[in-house]
């Protein structure tokens, strides 16, 4: 299961990336040269979805509980925005669905 998640978080990191650096260029003011990391990291993102071990469906549901998760995560680290007890608890919820869905297509 933990390699897993450590895949699972791989993969929202890459997802995350490619979609933030185009955000800055759009919104900040950046360079369009942050373009070509963004592509980089969104092609990085499909390669690691393709490493997962089973059916898509199930992959991105349970996916999307860690993504949620780091989505907060960068929220409070990236963008210096304090998270709430509810953002707390609602990663929480979100990442033991994950595990059920894991732990169900490991048994």
């Amino acid at each position: 299961m933990l390699k897993t998640t450590l895949l699972f978080i791989a993969t929202a990191l890459a997802e995350i990336i490619g979609c933030f650096l185009p955000y800055i260029w759009l919104r900040k003011g950046g360079t369009a040269w942050l373009l070509l990391p963004a592509a980089a990291s969104l092609i990085m993102f499909v390669w690691l979805l393709s490493l997962h071990p089973v059916a898509s469906g199930r992959v991105y549901a349970a996916y999307g509980g860690v993504y949620v998760t780091t989505a907060l995560v960068w929220l409070r680290v990236v963008d210096g925005v304090k998270l709430s007890a509810f953002d707390w608890i609602g990663a929480g919820v979100a990442l033991l669905g994950m595990a059920i869905i894991v732990a169900g297509w490991r048994s």
